[in-house]
């Protein structure tokens, strides 16, 4: 993967957090399975 994902994906949750903050636990959870997988590749 490039080294800008994490932090594009990182500010894009960020953003969508503020506006929608009830999908939180969808947000972070999606986060740390890109974080996880980008780990095992």
């Amino acid at each position: 993967m490039h080294p800008l994902v994490n932090p594009i994906v990182s500010v894009l949750a960020g953003i969508l957090i503020l506006i929608f903050p009830t999908i939180l636990n969808y947000i972070v959870a999606l986060y740390l399975i890109l974080i996880g997988l980008n780990g095992l590749i």
